[in-house]
């Protein structure tokens, strides 16, 4: 069975309440190594995600993502709206107007994610962003995706970006704001790669 149209509506609603559930967490993140407003950033970019969702209800998973992409882009400050924004602008073009999707098609949407972050963050993995949450996710799903189940996908996926997040811990940060903090960013986990995580394991959530 594939995923659908009311998979990512739910993947969306649970992401927000990671958002709100982890906000503190990932104010308290960003403190010492950036603005300290990512948590409050993306809580409330996906609040308004939910309520765009709810005046507009999408046809399709691919309508789902791009709403949600331009509402990032417009309501998160910092980085993290334009980044966030691209990444769901890939894979809502990548789904296209499926209304079924399978493995296959499924880890070439978070490709199509990842690779619209590193276009446009032009980051890369070891720079301490959440490419290091994303690129590994995106290996995992690639090699799960011949399974051809897409819950054993969004699995392996999350749990490849949570193990990226936490690799970021003893790297310099060389690009964003952390990147100012020279070696005093050592140390310290990516906000960004938290974030990725959580909307990952969200993912997974929703397939369940």
């Amino acid at each position: 069975m594939g995923l659908d149209v009311n998979w990512a509506v739910r993947w969306l609603t649970l992401s927000a309440e990671a958002m709100a559930e982890h906000r503190v967490e990932l104010i308290e993140l960003d403190r010492p190594i950036g603005d300290s407003d990512h948590g409050e950033n993306m809580d409330r970019g996906f609040k308004a995600v939910m309520d765009k969702l709810a005046e507009s209800p999408p046809e399709t998973a691919g309508a789902a993502l791009k709403l949600t992409a331009m509402t990032l882009m417009s309501k998160v400050g910092g980085a993290a709206g334009p980044l966030y924004g691209t990444a769901f602008l890939r894979a809502a073009t990548s789904f296209g107007d499926a209304t079924d999707i399978d493995a296959a098609a499924l880890a070439a949407a978070l490709a199509a994610a990842r690779d619209g972050i590193v276009a446009r963050g032009k980051a890369e993995s070891g720079d301490k962003t959440m490419v290091d949450a994303w690129t590994p996710a995106v290996d995992a799903s690639a090699a799960a995706a011949g399974e051809g189940d897409v819950r054993k996908v969004l699995a392996a996926a999350a749990e490849a970006a949570e193990a990226g997040a936490v690799s970021t811990d003893p790297m310099l940060a060389r690009k964003g704001r952390a990147s100012y903090l020279g070696e005093r960013s050592i140390g310290h986990r990516d906000p960004g790669a938290v974030s990725s995580a959580l909307i990952l394991r969200a993912a997974v959530g929703a397939s369940e």
